[in-house]
């Protein structure tokens, strides 16, 4: 019996198609995936699959904060092209997971990139990574907001630069440099970053993805955060208009119902808010109100301790995990910042063993 496959049964993530000095050689191709905390905060990233020329400013409620994102004549970096940087924070964060040396100039394979960002390895791979690097470079950002605990005007780049280093006799490029900005890199040193779910490749509309970050960043491990519509679109930002918008959330939610294929979190609408709720919520770890606050710095000795009582775990990664909750809790510093580190990490491990 031959059996039909409809749009209704049909998943809606893409195939899986991933397999198994002055610069830094990305080489570790089992890196988990993992997002500068800033720019999944702030609609830095266009959603428009034709070029978006807009310029878009956001400020927070204070007034204080901004962060204005300019195009270049080939429009705004897309969230496809946010890849790039995915691929690169995370080969950086895994090698100083594993002591070695790392800078802002990092040399990639392009075909290494392509797969394990799950694209295509022919000629349209190639060509879309090759346009994703000119409008990273292109895109232009103004900005006040901290990263790595520094507050200062910020004008730059998402990339300062791409050179490809070696190619094919057809043309196609093998190995690439890039030069991560200063802001970029800054969140990377102070560890300001989240690890995103591998299926995050996956996911075919640039909504999706862009909900799946809002999430990540801000539900955390948390069993459950709620956002308005309103406040949704700004952060996505979305140049629908608010009933256009709501369709497509709508959308959205529908297809995670029958499928469950956005990762770590099913999302609901109720009336004009949006409810994004832990899959893993029965997991969720009960801590004690950790001290912490995001600038705070720890030593050499949290880390090792931190090893001791997490075996098996990606240290810096449960302290992006930590810095992100307690940050999102508005908590006050730590009086012992190592202690409070330690004691998370302990807790961690007691709620979910070895990864």
């Amino acid at each position: 019996m031959v059996c039909e496959i409809t749009k209704d049964t049909r998943s809606p993530l893409l195939p899986d198609r991933q397999g198994q000095g002055d610069f830094f050689v990305c080489d570790i191709f089992d890196a988990a995936p993992k997002g500068d905390m800033a720019s999944m905060a702030h609609p830095i990233f266009s959603l428009s699959t034709k070029p978006d020329h807009r310029i878009r400013r956001y400020e927070n409620e204070s007034g204080k904060s901004y962060l204005e994102v300019k195009p270049s004549a080939d429009g705004l970096a897309t969230i496809h092209d946010r890849d790039v940087l995915i691929y690169c924070i995370s080969q950086i964060m895994a090698a100083l997971n594993e002591g070695q040396q790392v800078s802002r100039t990092v040399r990639l394979k392009a075909y290494d990139l392509l797969k394990a960002t799950n694209r295509v390895t022919d000629g349209r791979g190639y060509d879309g990574l090759r346009a994703a690097l000119i409008r990273l470079q292109g895109t232009q950002v103004e900005t006040n907001i901290v990263t790595g605990g520094e507050e200062q005007l910020d004008i730059f780049s998402i990339i300062d630069r791409a050179r490809i280093v070696r190619e094919t006799r057809e043309g196609r490029m093998q190995e690439i440099e890039i030069q991560l900005s200063d802001w970029v890199f800054n969140a990377i040193q102070a560890h300001e970053v989240l690890t995103l779910h591998r299926n995050y490749f996956r996911l075919r509309k640039p909504l999706e993805r862009r909900l799946y970050e809002l999430g990540r960043k801000h539900c955390g491990k948390k069993t459950e955060w709620r956002i308005s519509l309103p406040v949704l679109q700004r952060k996505c930002g979305s140049a629908s208009t608010p009933r256009e918008f709501r369709r497509l959330v709508a959308n959205i939610i529908k297809q995670d119902e029958t499928h469950n294929h956005i990762p770590d979190y099913a999302i609901r609408l109720e009336d004009q808010m949006v409810i994004f709720r832990n899959r893993q919520a029965d997991q969720v770890i009960e801590l004690d109100r950790p001290s912490e606050l995001c600038g705070v710095s720890l030593s050499s000795e949290a880390y090792a301790a931190a090893r001791e009582v997490a075996p098996g775990w990606d240290i810096y990664a449960l302290e992006a995990e930590w810095r992100a909750w307690m940050q999102d809790g508005g908590l006050d510093a730590p009086k012992d910042a190592d202690k409070a580190f330690t004691g998370f990490c302990r807790k961690w491990f007691e709620k979910r063993g070895r990864p």
